[in-house]
C-alpha cells in the first residue's frame, strides 16, 4: 500500500468503524487510494489510530457499496472496475436519469427549480476558476435535486449507489478533459425542460447528457 496520509475526522456521535469507512471512502473517491491498491488491516489501523477490528468492518461496508474487493486469502484491494463494468453502469443510469427527469418534470416544485437555476451561477464561477472537484460535487447536487423530486425512494437509493461508484472516475475524467462547458449547456437544457414541464423532451435531453459523459469517461480510459 502507498504511503496514503488519510485525513480522519473523529465524531463522539458515530461509531468507530463508520469514522474509519468515510475516511477510506473519502480516500478511494478522491484517488488518494487507487484502483488495485491493497489495502492492509494492520497498516490501515497503524496509519489512522485504531485497532484492526473497525477496519476491517469498514471494508465489509466499502465491499457492499462495491468500492472494495474482499479477495479469499489475500485480503482487501480498491475496486478495479473494467470498462465493461463502466458501460453497464451508465447504461443503467441512462436509463434512470431519463425516468427521474420525466418524472421531476411533473413533480418539480419551485423550491427545487430555483435550487437548480442558483446552481447554474455556481457552475459558472467554477468553470471560471477551472474549478473541477467543485464542478463534480455541483453537477452531483444537480441530479440529486432531480431525483429528490421524484419522491421515489427506491429510485434515489438505486442512483446514489451508482453514483459512488462512478465518482473517482468521474472526477479524473474531468480533470483530463474540456467538458464542463459542455455539461453547463446539457442542465440549461434539462432546467428549461423541467420549467415547461415537458417529460418527454427532459428524458430524451437527461439521457443525451449521460451517452456524452459515458463517451467521454470511456475515452479516458482508453487514453490514459
Amino acid at each position: 500500500m502507498t504511503e496514503t496520509k488519510f485525513n480522519i475526522n473523529t465524531n463522539e456521535y458515530l461509531p468507530l468503524r463508520d469514522v474509519v469507512f468515510n475516511t477510506l471512502r473519502d480516500a478511494i473517491l478522491t484517488g488518494k487510494l487507487v484502483p488495485g491498491e491493497r489495502l492492509m488491516e494492520n497498516q490501515l489501523a497503524e496509519k489512522l489510530g485504531v485497532s484492526r477490528t473497525p477496519v476491517r468492518e469498514a471494508l465489509r461496508m466499502l465491499e457492499l457499496e462495491n468500492l472494495v474487493e474482499l479477495v479469499p486469502r489475500k485480503g482487501a484491494q480498491v475496486l478495479d472496475m473494467t470498462e465493461k463494468d463502466i458501460v453497464n453502469i451508465l447504461e443503467i443510469r441512462s436509463a434512470l436519469e431519463g425516468l427521474a427527469t420525466s418524472l421531476a418534470c411533473k413533480k418539480m416544485t419551485k423550491e427545487c427549480l430555483q435550487q437548480l437555476k442558483n446552481m447554474e451561477v455556481d457552475f459558472e464561477r467554477a468553470v471560471a476558476e477551472n474549478d473541477v472537484e467543485r464542478f463534480v460535487d455541483i453537477d452531483e447536487d444537480f441530479h440529486d435535486v432531480i431525483f429528490q423530486a421524484t419522491e421515489n425512494d427506491k429510485l434515489i437509493q438505486m442512483f446514489r449507489n451508482l453514483r459512488i461508484q462512478l465518482y473517482r472516475y468521474r472526477m479524473a475524467q474531468a480533470k483530463n478533459d474540456n467538458s464542463m462547458s459542455t455539461i453547463v449547456a446539457h442542465h440549461r437544457s434539462i432546467l428549461r425542460a423541467l420549467e415547461n414541464h415537458d417529460s418527454e423532451e427532459g428524458a430524451a435531453v437527461a439521457q443525451g447528457h449521460i451517452k456524452y459523459q459515458t463517451e467521454s469517461i470511456l475515452r479516458f480510459i482508453k487514453n490514459k
